[in-house]
């Protein structure tokens, strides 16, 4: 295990973060990780960093707090309380996040509670979010394998933490003789895919399925469609490991339609399942879920364009992670295992010249300026795809659930 951890923590400092000789590191990861936290930090210090950040959490510490603690006693947790992000933004840092999934913890938490949490965590990061968007600091997110959420993906299992670090490193493709080869190859022909759509020169794409949907998005003016890693100073850090998708940005204000989610979203601590969403000029006008509704709620009125798109993204049902047949209740695998698109943010990397734009530009051509961005898996696998162009000609780019170009 100690040598997976090894090529691991390389994958995630050398190739998710490109990390440099002396740039700050802030680590966000449950406290359960200590022992990979460990290897991590020895590579990271290998590599010459010299400041860590560790910013621990705990669900049920979290939810511990969240039960007991006033409104005003959360905005002083530093579960919530992520002013460190800014601090740590203005120092160059890299940012690593480790995600584990353990889901509907939250479920006895009241909403009210819940939505002054996550954004309070929006609002006390606001130049860390900006320099994000900005692409002006490296980030990644990746995953940690713990006890809770290992039983629940290998119920059966004797070793249920062992048995999902496993699984971890076979999608992450740690068990290939040279994990950071495979991954140069697997970005390489991500970036062919996006190639091959910006030939295309799409100006709309409508989703149909035997679920219902019938979702007509249209793309911001000048989108292209990237591959998952970003553009910093002359390097590309891998923002999402693993990641599968190609996206691009839609304009804000021309989603029309209905769509039905083909798998349950993990957010703040709660399950929310069968999601449907009817959008008129690029709002969403109506909203149901058999479960978790008064967080998806809460997703929604976040602030005035949470209830717009700000992605759309593609995954061929021949993913790897797709192919895994597990739901792993955890965002990070579950949008590579779905094509999906997502409410809030949009992304200045999926415009041409984006960062370069002025606010009102950026406006024009549609691009969603929220303070949040939450995934929204609806691919199945008889999803159709129609793009139409800006020529008006219609290109069928993705039959039965595995792209067509």
């Amino acid at each position: 295990m100690q040598e997976k951890y090894y090529k691991y923590a390389n994958l995630l400092l050398k190739k998710g973060l490109c990390i440099n000789k002396g740039e700050p590191l802030v680590i966000n990861a449950p406290i359960e990780g200590i022992d990979f936290i460990r290897v991590l930090t020895e590579v990271a210090c290998e590599l010459g960093v010299n400041d860590i950040y560790y910013d621990w959490y705990d669900d049920e510490l979290k939810h511990t707090e969240l039960k007991y603690y006033t409104d005003n006693d959360i905005k002083k947790s530093s579960f919530w309380n992520k002013s460190v992000h800014d601090e740590y933004a203005k120092k160059g840092s890299a940012f690593l996040f480790l995600v584990s999934s353990n889901p509907d913890i939250m479920k006895d938490i009241d909403s009210a509670k819940l939505k002054i949490a996550s954004e309070h965590s929006l609002y006390t990061r606001q130049l860390y979010r900006e320099m994000q968007s900005n692409n002006e600091v490296d980030w990644c997110i990746a995953s940690i394998a713990t006890t809770d959420w290992g039983k629940l993906l290998f119920p059966n299992s004797k070793k249920p933490k062992e048995d999902l670090w496993n699984l971890i490193f076979d999608i992450c493709l740690i068990n290939e003789d040279n994990s950071l080869t495979a991954w140069n190859n697997k970005m390489t022909k991500n970036k062919e895919v996006c190639q091959k759509l910006n030939n295309l020169n799409i100006k709309s794409l409508h989703y149909q399925n035997s679920l219902g949907t019938d979702l007509t998005i249209e793309l911001a003016e000048h989108a292209i469609w990237c591959d998952g890693s970003s553009r910093i100073k002359g390097r590309e850090p891998i923002v999402n490991i693993p990641t599968e998708e190609v996206f691009t940005t839609p304009n804000k204000f021309k989603t029309n339609g209905i769509v039905h989610t083909s798998l349950p979203l993990i957010h703040s601590g709660i399950m929310i399942k069968d999601i449907v969403l009817t959008f008129k000029d690029g709002k969403v006008i109506n909203y149901q879920a058999s479960m978790g509704e008064e967080e998806l709620k809460n997703i929604i009125e976040t602030d005035d364009e949470s209830n717009m798109l700000g992605e759309c993204a593609l995954v061929d049902k021949k993913s790897k992670i797709a192919m895994s047949n597990t739901l792993f209740y955890e965002t990070l695998f579950d949008e590579n295992a779905s094509c999906h698109i997502a409410l809030g943010r949009g992304f200045k990397e999926c415009i041409t010249n984006g960062d370069n734009k002025s606010e009102k530009e950026l406006e024009e051509v549609g691009y969603n300026k929220s303070k949040n961005h939450v995934d929204i898996m609806i691919g199945t696998s008889d999803l159709n795809i129609i793009a139409k162009t800006y020529d008006g000609k219609e290109i069928q780019i993705f039959k039965d659930g595995s792209f067509n170009i």
